[in-house]
């Protein structure tokens, strides 16, 4: 049974059940608290609401922990993608009641700046017409979106999507309020080994000190050139008679000149520094955890982000600080392969299909296939067909690979070509890729080599989004069967990471934990794709550090 609640003005909360059509099934209740309304409800399946990173925040820090929801705000923002083929539209409640009555679309509220500390204020939502009170505009947006999905070519698949991306925002809440096990005296040792002691009034450490003092006398006595900045290392190496267009390693890794092995040692030290130095650990790591949060859904793709803190972007010197609690372990997982095994299941390719439904390295077999034998030319080839690479290694066994696996090619082919043309492409649940923009009038390109450029470009993005996107709505499917394999442990799913998952778990259950993982991306693969031979392996590894899963 489904249940709508919604906050009203005094801190109450009103509630009903729902239909299958999402109408009133029962009486509308009102209740002291939001907590205390779902606390008193175990029975309810699934709770309608409007935001779950908003909602459920205040249930979790009560105590209170609910299976299932029904997002409205992450509904409407697949739902208005998928009609209109547009992404970033607003995507409140008020906003799909304005659109549920032909009114001006209001703009979502400003994400709120990153908080590091709970806070007992927080921005509110973009605020309903007045005289509209939430729990209303709930009922009425929830219904039309029920309709709408109906609506949709597969509405089984869309069905799927809303419930999936729904249980991916209570697991980014979930995993926020947790946070990763973070050793902060393990940090400040790698730091103090890497970048030396800090000096006073905000100068940087020794060892970038150092380096950059290196840089400037490559360049001759005199000269100071400050390596953080661009503009100076090319002025630089242009005195020295060598042009360059960005200071982007690889162009630098091509030059021939003594200022380059300490300015590459420096660029690197630099981004630690900034990225996650002293600065960052102070800010971010706090009783022993780093709780970043997370943002489901942050691209096109369906891919996450997060709002601060660079929780996607952990340098792999870094994550020796990642360390379970004493009698605790890690247990890391990585898919195996996921994106061409996704491939296999969506194009319904039955030669690439048998091969992903067989051993560990899909690779491997590939090249005992007919892909001269060679594993690493395989992996390029596969790739190289979901990238959309047209040049280099990636095209020697490309003949090959669409002789065998002509449906899985074309596939790939058919979604970049609709993205050339401006046509809407989907991934297999439904999530939509934006069309063809406009391109800038001010541009001194003439106008048709701009727009060929784009479409070409927009062909290889759309060549890619229809399997990494399946590939994302996959993993929300896995992530919600961890989480439902986890309610009974002590484990704790604390980092997700587009093909990886790191769960903190009492080391007796290290293993139990292990076969759930497995379990549950074999269920996600059949509940997301049907039933076919495609088998969605994981590598997994039982660790004390992060640092030591790979």
């Amino acid at each position: 049974m489904r249940w709508v609640i919604a906050e009203t003005g005094d801190g109450g909360a009103r509630l009903c059940p729902l239909d299958q059509d999402g109408r009133p099934a029962g009486p509308v209740v009102d209740e002291v608290s939001l907590v205390e309304a779902v606390r008193s409800r175990p029975e309810v399946e699934r709770w309608v609401w409007r935001s779950t990173a908003e909602i459920y925040r205040v249930l979790l820090a009560a105590g209170v922990r609910v299976e299932r929801c029904y997002d409205v705000q992450a509904a409407e923002a697949l739902l208005i993608g998928y009609e209109e083929g547009q992404s970033g539209q607003a995507r409140s409640l008020a906003a799909g009641w304005a659109r549920l009555h032909n009114l001006p679309v209001p703009p979502d509220a400003p994400l709120r700046a990153v908080e590091t500390q709970p806070s007992l204020f927080e921005s509110g939502p973009a605020p309903l017409p007045p005289g509209v009170d939430e729990f209303t505009a709930l009922l009425a947006v929830y219904a039309a979106q029920v309709a709408r999905t109906a609506a949709t070519e597969h509405p089984d698949r869309m069905r799927l999507l809303l419930a999936a991306e729904s249980a991916g925002m209570l697991v980014a809440v979930e995993m926020g309020r947790l946070g990763i096990p973070w050793r902060a005296d393990v940090h400040r040792e790698l730091l103090d080994s890497m970048l030396g002691e800090r000096f006073p009034g905000g100068a940087e450490p020794r060892r970038l000190a150092e380096l950059a003092d290196e840089v400037s006398r490559a360049f001759g006595t005199g000269v100071r050139v400050r390596p953080d900045l661009p503009a100076d290392i090319i002025r630089a190496f242009g005195r020295a008679g060598i042009l360059l267009s960005s200071t982007r390693k690889w162009e630098i890794q091509q030059i021939d000149h003594p200022a380059v092995a300490p300015l590459l040692a420096y660029k690197s030290l630099y981004r630690l520094y900034t990225a996650h130095g002293w600065s960052w650990l102070e800010q971010w790591v706090h009783g022993g955890r780093f709780r970043p949060e997370y943002l489901p859904g942050g691209t096109v793709s369906g891919r996450w982000t997060t709002n601060g803190g660079g929780a996607l972007q952990i340098p792999k010197i870094i994550r020796q600080a990642i360390r379970a609690d004493p009698g605790w372990t890690l247990v890391v997982a990585d898919a195996a392969q996921m994106e061409p095994r996704v491939l296999a299941a969506i194009s319904r390719d039955p030669g690439l299909m048998e091969v992903a439904g067989r051993g560990e390295d899909l690779y491997a077999d590939l090249a005992a296939r007919g892909l001269g034998g060679d594993r690493d030319q395989a992996k390029l080839a596969l790739l190289g067909a979901i990238y959309g690479q047209t040049s280099g290694d990636a095209l020697t066994h490309m003949a090959a690979l669409r002789r065998r696996y002509p449906a899985a090619v074309a596939y790939v082919d058919d979604a970049a070509h609709a993205g050339e043309e401006g046509r809407l492409v989907r991934t297999w649940l439904g999530r939509t890729c934006t069309p063809l923009s406009a391109t800038p009038d001010d541009s001194d390109t003439p106008r048709d080599t701009r727009i060929d450029s784009a479409a070409r470009a927009r062909g290889r993005f759309t060549r890619n989004f229809v399997v990494q996107g399946s590939a994302a709505d996959w993993a929300l499917l896995v992530l919600a069967g961890i989480r439902h394999a986890l309610r009974d442990l002590r484990a704790e799913l604390v980092f997700f990471q587009h093909d990886e998952v790191i769960v903190h778990c009492p080391t007796e259950e290290a293993e139990l934990v292990s076969a759930a993982i497995a379990d549950a991306a074999d269920t996600a693969g059949r509940i997301a794709f049907g039933e076919t031979p495609v088998r969605f392996p994981f590598t997994t590894a039982v660790v004390q550090c992060y640092g030591d899963a790979k």
